[in-house]
């Protein structure tokens, strides 16, 4: 919710719409300072471009700016005409900005994604100048003395609920700025999932003795056996690679990371792939030396060596 009188109150309410009119889409100009709180990056996908009818989508990124007026926070995305500020590094996290026009625009999220909602102001950021924070000292001043800029509310009738997802693409997770190989923002999880605790619980109380080996798996495999394997089994983590990002622009998948772990137990060893949402809650969680149990996992020929390669679809 705005604070009554604040910066983007007193700018953006001039580019809604009256009630029983149709929706406008006037650019607004803000002639007050605000200030960058972060700059994340995403790849677009196959409807990116309808939120960009004016602009020519050269590349595969597209960048949201989360602006500050000192008393809210606005998420915006910046038109791709402007991606080299980010590029070049002049526009960046603790940058004082000025003359930001600001036009309303759709947001790619539905309702059901984390942290989106559907009356959600959305808007794009389509020109700006960027002061030199070194020499404005009153300017760096004012960024020094606020010092909770996460705890203030988000601009707006809905701010997220949950973590930021990007705005003008299916996706679910931001990219690090400068590589593909690294997880970015807070959705990606330190601690396994809730449902996923409590299970993993009860298999600790079962003895955690598992109902087949390596091995076992690799001979059914080669009989001929498909499908979704319902045995558990238990391994231990060898190794871990990096992340790897499978995204691209033709396809709409939400969350296009994978992770392949190296593991074993007495009888062999084995590849499992993380894939998609999984990366985002086990990725950090689990680390060479753990011991995992594995149930709903489909068992396949590894692309690119002669070991077998199990994709976990719920892991435990």
């Amino acid at each position: 919710m705005a604070v009554d009188g604040c910066i983007f109150h007193r700018t953006l309410t001039r580019s809604r719409p009256a009630p029983n009119q149709a929706s406008s889409s006037s650019p607004v100009v803000c002639r007050e300072s605000l200030h960058v709180v972060d700059v994340r990056r995403y790849s677009r996908d196959q409807a990116s471009a309808i939120y960009f009818p004016q602009a020519v989508l050269s590349g595969e990124d597209l960048y949201d700016v989360t602006l500050t007026d000192g008393d809210c926070r606005l998420q915006v995305t910046l038109d791709p005409g402007l991606n080299q500020l980010v590029e070049r590094r002049v526009l960046k996290p603790r940058s004082p900005v000025y003359n930001a026009t600001f036009s309303p625009a759709l947001s790619a999220q539905l309702p059901e994604c984390p942290g989106a909602s559907a009356d959600r102001d959305s808007y794009r950021l389509v020109s700006v100048q960027v002061r030199d924070s070194a020499d404005d000292e009153e300017e760096e001043g004012v960024w020094r003395s606020q010092v909770a800029w996460d705890s203030l509310p988000w601009f707006g009738s809905s701010g997220p609920t949950g973590p930021l997802v990007p705005l003008r693409a299916s996706r679910s997770v931001f990219l690090p700025l400068w590589n593909n190989v690294d997880y970015s923002g807070e959705v990606w999880m330190e601690a396994p999932p809730t449902e996923d605790s409590l299970e993993e619980e009860d298999e600790e109380e079962e003895g955690r003795r598992p109902s087949v080996t390596v091995s076992e798996l690799r001979d059914c495999f080669l009989s001929g056996r498909r499908g979704a394997i319902q045995y558990q089994l238990i391994v231990r983590i060898i190794n871990k690679s990096h992340l790897m990002y499978y995204g691209r622009t033709d396809r709409n998948c939400e969350c296009p990371y994978k992770a392949v772990l190296q593991a074993c137990d007495r009888t062999g060893s084995v590849c499992v792939v993380l894939w998609n949402s999984v990366c985002v809650s086990w990725y950090r969680r689990l680390k060479p030396g753990d011991i995992i149990s594995l149930r709903h996992y489909r068992v396949k020929q590894h692309y690119q060596a002669e070991v077998d390669d199990i994709g976990r679809n719920h892991p435990l």
